[in-house]
């Protein structure tokens, strides 16, 4: 009898189910309001990414940005034409010598476990940022910051609730990108501290953004949903797959599916595909400006490489054009200067490397390095002329350009080898200097030129020891921090002008072509668009229309 009544109670519970499900979707389907379900309230987007999230703490730099920037906010948001606006900080206000900012906050955030966002959080998350300064060298407002604390003074003070006061050392024009950009300067709920601070990890990963880290099964996939507690306005996707797929035609094939949404990014899409899916019914593309430069790093402490003549006979075996033209279907445009002219303070008088064999081949015998009969190569002192380029191996672009570029210096007498290596390996590399030539790209919007040339005073990536071979390098340094901590415009632009061109003539760096991020779809994924920051994919304004 008891079995019965249940069986009866589950039948009844479908009736009334099934009545209640119909009552819906009449109602859904006569409602002229928008008041109904729709299906943007359980839509759901999946994403391809070519690795795991890693370390999603946003104070270290480990974790992928696109996750970083879903989950967790900042003070400031850097627009898409480069202006800002208020995020977390409702206002602010700069005092007249640039050294100090006073932000209000919202009064109305709180992050997903419910703690509540507020001065006393904000000043928490500078606190344990600044207590790990030496990871964050790269950042002059950091070493500025501390220069206030090292005096005495007080950095980082809760000046009201709601209410931020930070302090600077001297004027710093940057200030307000380096709040905005995806790392570090982004708040975690300090209940995720450990020990009081950041530096040795976290116990969870809590931000205020609009989405929340639901799943994450390693090296397969992670869930985000949407934050249902979140302060402003709710995005329409409310689920969010990523999966892990670390090669790069399994991910086209995923694409054309239907199992993936959505491939985004300047290494992720390669030119072939990106033109492929062009013309293809049921999918869609986009493209960006030009935001950023592809180049390759030569580093001049290597015995061969230590030699400009050396150095510019590469710059003009380099045929750009074609690398343009035949690698990125003239999707990405050929570089002849590191940093584009449309970036600010790069627009200056720079004479291009021109793409001429006879003149490569003329440095190569001035520098020592000489044909000889019945070998392939050039000899100099009965050694061959031969260098190494790294690659990154997760890029489905650099092995390409890599393998062209190993044809064309054959042709004035150089032995190319290529190297391809896992990301991780290939940026340890980078950053020890352990390389004759390496890929390498500049910062982009908003990053360039401030944060790229910064980045080049300390092992932060490449630039660094690839650098340490010229004599001009401590002036170039200490010229650089002018430039950042610069009040007068015109003098600003004679330090930058100083460090691109003498850079430019050392023939330091390779340019090849000027970026531009992409994206390829399902069409209905709709308003794909583009942040000021390649790294991010603005997954929080997109949309799904069946």
């Amino acid at each position: 009898m008891i079995f019965k009544r249940k069986n009866s109670q589950k039948r009844l519970g479908k009736k009334l189910l099934s009545i209640l499900l119909i009552g819906s979707m009449l109602l859904t389907g006569c409602s002229t309001s928008g008041g109904g379900s729709s299906s943007a309230e359980t839509s759901k987007l999946v994403y391809a990414n070519f690795r795991d999230l890693r370390d999603l703490n946003p104070h270290l730099y480990n974790g992928e940005l696109f996750a970083q920037n879903l989950i967790f906010e900042s003070l400031v948001k850097i627009t898409e034409d480069g202006d800002f606006e208020p995020w977390l900080a409702e206002s602010w206000k700069i005092s007249e010598d640039g050294k100090e900012y006073v932000f209000k906050l919202r009064e109305d955030v709180t992050f997903s476990d419910g703690e509540k966002f507020n001065a006393e959080a904000a000043k928490a998350n500078f606190d344990a940022i600044l207590d790990n300064a030496d990871r964050h060298t790269w950042l002059e407002s950091v070493r500025l910051m501390q220069e206030v604390d090292n005096s005495g003074g007080k950095s980082v003070e809760v000046t009201g609730e709601y209410e931020l006061t930070l302090r600077l050392s001297e004027a710093y024009y940057p200030f307000l990108v380096e709040l905005g950009v995806t790392r570090p300067f982004r708040f975690i709920s300090p209940k995720c501290f450990i020990d009081g601070t950041t530096k040795n990890g976290v116990s969870d990963i809590v931000g205020t953004g609009s989405y929340v880290l639901s799943e994450n099964h390693v090296d397969e996939y992670s869930i985000f949903k949407v934050n249902e507690d979140y302060w402003g306005e709710k995005p329409e996707i409310k689920e969010i797959e990523v999966k892990v797929i670390p090669d790069n035609q399994t991910r086209v094939m995923a694409l054309k599916n239907g199992e993936v949404d959505l491939i985004y990014g300047t290494n992720m899409i390669d030119a072939e595909t990106y033109k492929e899916f062009e013309s293809l019914d049921g999918f869609k593309t986009s493209i960006s400006d030009p935001i950023s430069t592809r180049m390759m790093i030569i580093n001049t402490t290597d015995e061969i490489l230590g030699d400009v003549k050396v150095r510019k006979a590469i710059q003009h075996a380099t045929d750009r054009k074609t690398i343009s033209e035949s690698i990125f279907s003239g999707i990405e445009s050929p570089a002849d200067t590191v940093l584009a002219k449309t970036v600010p303070y790069a627009d200056i008088d720079l004479k291009a490397y021109d793409y001429n064999l006879d003149t490569a081949k003329k440095l190569l015998d001035e520098a020592g390095w000489k044909e000889v009969k019945g070998k392939t190569y050039r000899q100099k002192d009965g050694k061959e002329l031969s260098i190494v380029l790294n690659y990154c191996s997760d890029s489905v672009t650099e092995k390409t350009i890599a393998e062209f570029y190993q044809s064309e210096l054959a042709k004035v007498g150089i032995k190319l080898e290529i190297s391809g290596e896992e990301e991780q390996a290939y940026r340890d590399r980078m950053k020890a200097g352990d390389f004759d030539i390496t890929f390498n790209i500049s910062w982009g919007s908003p990053y360039d030129p401030q944060s790229f040339l910064a980045g080049m005073r300390m092992p932060v990536y490449g630039d660094y020891a690839a650098q340490q071979g010229l004599k001009e390098k401590a002036q170039i340094d200490e010229t650089i921090l002018k430039a950042l901590t610069s009040t007068d415009e015109e003098k600003r632009q004679e330090y930058y002008t100083y460090v691109l061109t003498t850079l430019h003539e050392e023939a330091v760096y390779i340019p090849l072509t000027y970026e531009r991020n992409r994206a390829v779809y399902n069409e209905k994924v709709k308003n794909v668009t583009f942040n000021a920051s390649q790294f991010e994919v603005p997954m929080e304004k997109m949309k799904i229309e069946e």
